[in-house]
């Protein structure tokens, strides 16, 4: 699509969004100089029209623009006089990401680590997280360049992880660069065995270029879940090393977190400080009508013919949280429970009943502290908090322990190393297994899917 086709296309999508006078009074009479890929070049149509399109305009021709090309522009006014136009004013069809499809044989997984089914295209955009997707989308198509770190946070379940893959997968698609997608924890784990000493000096050796290689040699690292990082101190060391080698090549950064860099109150300064470097986007809670949208997306991922109607959408938005991953269970949850019962067009009341677990899930367990769930679990078992807390590691116990410590993570905005704390001072190391035990074995343990949604219902009495 050349600039004169996306400037006409823009016109008559922005003609149907204003009313006629509000068109032929700001938009109708503008005429277009050039399109680059970052900029639209506009003849000055004088003050008053400037500040409307600028200021009260901006961002319905922001959402337009990027609903056309997938990318944001510019407005540049220039005197139609004297202005000398460039030799190319087309838009690289590359950038455009409605003409993007992602080459999964391109796609190298083992190298990678992406998963090519997180894309921008099946991303849902609302206020909440429109920012975010901008940024992202930016820094995919001028990979450092741009925005460099891109520094992406919010809480859990909001959509940073889709974003970061759907940047590797756009990148990967459209240039040569390599890229790698990994988090903290593998980050960490991988720098203990490197500094472990195996008696072997040419081994010892071996691990070190193997992970400088993997870190250092490469054109996009991306960083999930950055705030695993908090106290290990050597690996922070280790992490700003490999940042400053990728930064001062020019190499992009994209981080993820589920806190501010000004809340990484565990992180040196120095590292903190390089964070800030670049952009930092938050993904906030959705709002309703974005919880709509998400819903409806998940509806046709899942299952087109399950026909939900604007009554129990409105249900769900409204009563099973803010978190994308409990939406999609929520729509899930309907599907299988319409196969079990043979439903073949659920009622609103029908559709309560089959979500009764996600309706009285996370969203409404803001009030929970650690102590309170350690009593709740503690009792549930026939335990003490001297239990969960203690050194006694029979079976009963370390798997009581296991499950307080999972649904403290999950229900509170404690760090992983106040969680270790309470529960005896432990390290967050233990609090990151216990968590991943139990959030892998609930997948497919049916009985311990049950047991954690009664401790769920009794946090709610």
């Amino acid at each position: 699509m050349d600039g004169v086709n996306i400037w006409q296309n823009f016109l008559n999508q922005i003609n149907d969004k204003v009313s006629s006078l509000s068109f032929n009074t700001w938009f109708n009479s503008l005429k277009l100089l050039a399109i680059n890929d970052e900029e639209i070049i506009l003849a000055d149509p004088g003050k008053a029209i400037k500040d409307q399109l600028t200021i009260y305009y901006k961002e319905l021709i922001d959402e337009t623009l990027l609903e056309l090309t997938g990318k944001t522009y510019k407005l540049i006014f220039k005197d139609e006089n004297t202005y000398v136009p460039p030799e190319r004013t087309n838009v690289n069809n590359n950038s455009v990401i409605n003409n993007v499809e992602i080459d999964k044989k391109r796609i190298d997984n083992y190298k990678t680590n992406l998963n090519p089914k997180y894309t921008f295209d099946n991303f849902v955009v609302g206020e909440a997280n429109r920012y975010a997707f901008s940024s992202s989308l930016a820094v995919a198509q001028n990979p450092g360049k741009l925005y460099n770190p891109l520094f992406i946070y919010g809480k859990s379940g909001l959509g940073k992880t889709h974003l970061m893959h759907a940047i590797g997968n756009y990148i990967t698609a459209n240039s040569d660069l390599k890229v790698l997608y990994t988090d903290a924890d593998t980050f960490m784990n991988e720098f203990v065995k490197m500094t472990r000493d195996t008696g072997d000096k040419d081994q010892n050796l071996s691990y070190i270029e193997l992970f400088k290689s993997k870190y250092r040699d490469i054109d996009v690292l991306m960083i999930d879940e950055i705030q695993f990082l908090g106290s290990a101190t050597a690996t922070q060391q280790e992490f700003t090393n490999t940042f400053n080698s990728l930064y001062y090549n020019d190499k992009q950064i994209i981080i993820c977190s589920d806190r501010s860099v000004n809340d990484l109150k565990m992180f040196e300064d120095r590292l903190r400080t390089r964070f800030n470097w670049g952009l930092k986007a938050i993904i906030n809670v959705p709002e309703y009508d974005l919880k709509v949208k998400i819903i409806k997306n998940k509806i046709k991922e899942v299952d087109e013919s399950l026909d939900l109607s604007d009554e129990i959408i409105d249900f769900i938005a409204s009563n099973c949280g803010s978190d994308v991953r409990n939406l999609e269970g929520s729509v899930r949850r309907l599907q299988a429970y319409a196969a079990i019962m043979n439903i073949k067009l659920y009622d609103l009341q029908t559709a309560i009943e089959a979500l009764d677990e996600y309706a009285n899930g996370r969203g409404t367990f803001t009030d929970n502290s650690i102590g309170k769930i350690m009593n709740i679990v503690a009792n549930y078992f026939n335990l003490s908090t001297d239990d969960l807390t203690g050194k006694r590691r029979s079976k009963e116990i370390a798997n009581a322990r296991m499950i307080a410590m999972y649904l403290c993570k999950l229900l509170t905005e404690e760090t992983l190393e106040r969680i270790g704390l309470e529960f005896g001072g432990r390290d967050h190391s233990t609090v990151i297994h216990a968590c991943e035990k139990i959030g892998d074995d609930i997948k497919t343990n049916s009985e311990l899917e049950k047991i954690i949604s009664e401790l769920k219902v009794k946090m709610s009495e």
